[in-house]
């Protein structure tokens, strides 16, 4: 990742503050109770909760990571061979081609699909099951790194620049 050295801390639910260069003269923010705080000779000093990098030289990106969620949020939860949406606790990872012919854990051999679909399938292509696909799996587009943060601890500061 390349930045510009240029940062703001947030004060919530204040206005951004810059915090420049290492070199610049220090930003002191409030402890609240809610707050970390390092103790330091001088002092304690806050943890912030957000730092927003306002300039970037590039912005990376990044690919999801292949697991079953992924999968299933990539076909909206819905069974591949029959469009039924399915439950949680009715779907499963289904190889397109088989494991056992050579088929590979990669996004375009991956599909979600019902567990009775699955397993009357078995180690078979998807026509020698009588089966057709509705879409072609493909791996999902790049997005900004941004994009693929998830707030897993809740933290309410966190709202304003994350999609829920």
């Amino acid at each position: 990742m390349a930045y510009t050295r240029k940062s703001k801390g947030r004060n919530l639910p204040e206005r951004p503050m810059p915090c420049g260069v290492i070199r610049s003269a220090p930003v002191t923010l409030a402890i609240r109770p809610q707050d970390n705080a390092v103790q330091t000779v001088r002092g304690p000093i806050r943890v912030p909760t957000v730092i927003v990098a306002v300039n970037f030289a590039k912005v990376p990106k990044k690919r999801p990571k292949l697991c079953a969620r992924a999968i299933r949020e990539r076909d909206g939860n819905r069974c591949q061979y029959t469009g039924r949406e399915l439950r949680p606790g009715e779907g499963s990872l289904d190889h397109v081609v088989p494991r056992s012919r050579g088929g590979k854990n990669a996004w375009e051999n991956l599909v979600w699909s019902g567990k009775d679909v699955n397993a009357r399938k078995g180690n078979r292509l998807p026509h020698e099951a009588g089966l057709k696909l509705l879409s072609v799996p493909r791996a999902p587009k790049e997005l900004p790194a941004t994009a693929l943060i998830r707030n897993a601890h809740s933290v309410a500061e966190w709202r304003l620049f994350l999609r829920e």
